[in-house]
């Protein structure tokens, strides 16, 4: 039974998960309010609001769990990558469970986390092919076997969920803009159309800086002209232009490698454009997809816990000397 915790980014939680699957809890403590007034996540902020939280959401996550200290056979905890003081909250607090209890440390790579949330609804079939889209990370991650992990496409520039919070600023929505956005895009029947990056031929990277300059480009024309800009029609180019990208690359590339499986994963995930259009494209394709529901889609300790059970079967535990990392190496996290 495996204690979790996860502070990458503006998200305090602490979970218990049993053999990798089973979540007996799952404590989130969102700081979206705070941040809302400054339109973005500021760092420092986020750091303090963990340290004021971390406490009390382990024990709220032991007590809904119905489990002890004395239960809990391992601590995991998310090494990163995320914002470098948000992630030492959580780690200090890892280190210090473990001690105390002594037992094992498992420091779990973030994306890994997103990726085997899967794993809490369903079984993965390897190889298996991973969309990660997020607010910091839009990659294609091919899982040739379980653990295992091959990064065969990421973004050159802003991340999807980045492209959406910057455009839904543009629209003049509050953040987190990105909900905001796909809502405004499935309400309107005109669509502006907007460029799709489709990179150089073969590429499975993503790039969406000259999507959200487009956006802003059509703002300025309509203005210029004396008009309003039709935001509900921009919404909807701009999110069938993402949707477009990210579902023709991820199919591609399943075909390419021989997935068995198209894993979504990621805050992004449960935007309803990209789960529909991937489902559609999946099911035309006769290829089986998994996605989490809304509530492990966004950062949460359950998936951490369901990461770090590939490296508490193996016995691969980590030092007390582990420390945050702002970026790690997702391919060398792998088992």
């Amino acid at each position: 039974m495996l204690l979790a915790i996860e502070t990458s980014c503006d998200e305090t939680s602490a979970a218990v998960v049993r053999g990798g699957r089973e979540v007996l809890s799952n404590i989130v403590s969102s700081q979206i309010e705070t941040h809302r007034r400054f339109g973005g996540v500021v760092p420092e902020i986020a750091s303090r609001k963990h340290v004021e939280s971390i406490t009390l959401i382990v024990q709220e996550a032991l007590t809904e769990a119905g489990v002890s200290r004395r239960d809990i056979d391992a601590v995991a905890v998310t090494q990163g990558p995320g914002l470098i003081g948000a992630l030492l909250v959580g780690v200090v607090a890892a280190k210090s469970l473990a001690l105390a209890l002594d037992v094992p440390l498992i420091g779990t790579h973030h994306i890994a986390g997103h990726i085997y949330a899967n794993r809490l609804i369903g079984d993965i079939v390897y190889p298996a092919l991973a969309l990660v889209v997020s607010g910091g990370h839009t990659e294609l991650v091919l899982l040739p076997e379980e653990g295992v992990f091959r990064i065969v496409g990421r973004t050159r520039d802003d991340a999807v969920g980045e492209a959406y919070d910057k455009v839904a600023r543009a629209l003049s929505f509050p953040y987190p803009g990105g909900p905001h956005v796909d809502k405004l895009a499935q309400q309107s029947e005109e669509e502006i159309v907007l460029p799709r990056a489709w990179l150089e031929e073969g590429s499975y990277d993503f790039s969406f800086s000259g999507l959200k300059s487009a956006v802003l480009a059509e703002i300025n024309r309509s203005k210029m002209k004396g008009l309003d800009p039709d935001f509900a029609a921009l919404a909807r180019g701009f999110q069938n232009s993402v949707v477009d990208v990210v579902t023709t690359k991820a199919m591609k590339a399943a075909a390419e490698f021989g997935a068995r499986q198209l894993l979504l994963c990621g805050g992004v995930a449960a935007n309803r454009g990209i789960r529909e259009r991937l489902a559609a494209r999946c099911e035309e394709a006769g290829l089986p997809m998994l996605v989490p529901p809304m509530s492990l889609c966004s950062d949460n300790a359950a998936m951490i816990g369901a990461a770090a059970e590939l490296k508490w079967r193996r016995g691969q535990f980590s030092s007390l000397d582990l420390a945050a990392a702002a970026q790690v190496s997702l391919e060398e996290w792998s088992v």
